[in-house]
């Protein structure tokens, strides 16, 4: 049985670490990035250098959780259902 947790390399602050993450998060991550138009790697060192505790696996679930609680306004939010589809929603 596969696990669904994905283990994947990174550089961040010019040094390679790895971060296991569940497919999901890593794919929220992306848009992440994308919708700031920044690298995944930027996003990573910048959760990486904000967090005080806990490891960066988990400082990044939470970043993630808490920017689709607190969505930036203006723009158009996507929802992934348990099923892998995409439910959009406009933010107010």
């Amino acid at each position: 049985m596969k696990s669904p947790v994905v283990k994947r390399s990174i550089v961040i602050a010019g040094h390679k670490t790895s971060v296991s993450l569940e497919d999901q998060f890593w794919d929220a991550l992306k848009e992440i990035a994308a919708s700031r138009r920044t690298t995944l790697s930027e996003i990573v060192a910048s959760i990486d250098s904000g967090r005080n505790q806990g490891n960066l696996s988990s400082a990044i679930r939470l970043y993630v959780l808490a920017y689709y609680r607190n969505p930036p306004s203006g723009r158009e939010h996507v929802e992934h259902a348990s099923n892998g589809s995409s439910i959009r929603s406009p933010v107010a």
